[in-house]
Parts: C-alpha cells; sequence; structure tokens
C-alpha cells in the first residue's frame, strides 16, 4: 500500500499550524502543545523542515519558528521530499538509481511513468490546500477551532456538543 509516514503526517500538521498563523513565531513547545504532538516528536521534525527551508527559526527570547514562505508556495511533495526523502515508488523511479536489472527490466518505465504521476500530483497540492486555508478564504464565517493528528478524538469532556 502506498501511505506517507506518520513523520510526514505529522509534519503536515505542524505546517498546517504555522500556516493558520501566518507571521507569528510559535516555540517548540507551543507547537507540541497546540497541535497535541509530543515535544521530542515536534522538535525533530521542526529541524527536519528547517533543514529543507520550509520553516524559518530565529534564536532569542521572541524567537520560535514560523514558514519560510507563504503555504501557498510550499507543496505536498516539497513536505514528502523535506521528511521522507526523494520521492521515488521503485529503486529506478530514483534520481540514483542502484538497480541491479534495471537494463533487462520490462516494467521499469511503466513504474516511473506512475512516480512521475504521483510527483506531480503531489507538486499541484499546497499546504494552503492541506491546511483548508484556501477554503477558509472562500467561507471566512468558518472558524479553525485547532488542528490535530489524524485519528486524533478529544477527550469525553473537551468534545462540543452534538459530537
Amino acid at each position: 500500500m502506498l501511505r506517507i509516514s506518520k513523520l510526514t503526517d505529522y509534519g503536515t500538521v505542524i505546517l498546517a499550524f504555522l500556516a493558520a498563523h501566518p507571521r507569528q513565531m510559535h516555540t517548540a513547545s507551543e507547537v507540541a502543545e497546540r497541535t497535541r504532538l509530543g515535544l521530542p516528536t515536534v522538535s525533530k521534525l521542526l529541524k527536519s523542515l528547517h533543514r529543507a527551508g520550509l520553516v524559518a527559526s530565529t534564536r532569542g527570547s521572541h524567537g520560535g519558528y514560523e514558514l519560510a514562505r507563504p503555504a501557498r508556495e510550499i507543496t505536498a511533495a516539497a513536505i514528502v521530499d523535506a521528511i521522507e526523502g526523494p520521492f521515488a515508488l521503485t529503486e529506478c523511479s530514483g534520481k540514483h538509481s542502484e538497480c541491479g536489472i534495471e537494463s533487462t527490466c520490462g516494467v521499469g518505465h511503466a513504474w516511473q511513468r506512475v512516480n512521475s504521476a504521483i510527483h506531480r500530483a503531489l507538486t499541484d497540492v499546497s499546504l494552503a490546500e492541506l491546511a483548508g486555508l484556501d477554503r477558509l478564504a472562500k467561507a471566512p464565517h468558518e472558524a479553525v477551532i485547532g488542528l490535530h493528528p489524524p485519528g486524533f478524538r478529544p477527550s469525553r469532556s473537551a468534545r462540543m456538543p452534538g459530537d
């Protein structure tokens, strides 16, 4: 099954939180608290996202993290690449292929086409879309209450009436 890792999923949650609060600095602790992810996981992901140029950091008492560029300019492909490394479905789909049967393989070309199509699809989706910010721009009366990791269910006492 094709599936992104939990770390990529959580990295997207972190980026979506930062995108929902542009031009504001957020400490790793604040990001962890607001996204309900563990601080060690958040710290690790913020470092990876910073190395990839998706997040900017500032040191000091007023420091923290923010998006390095607008959410609409960050693609799903860039997020996957930042956390999981360059996207490649098969060994021969990567830029530095080391497949021992590539020269005689009859299926590699088709898998490379599939790989390219998926990568194009990931490139066509922005963080703004992933975070639902485009939807909010169209319906400003809707509010983002919070961002949580996939599968998150609030405790019974924290649920809103009607949940």
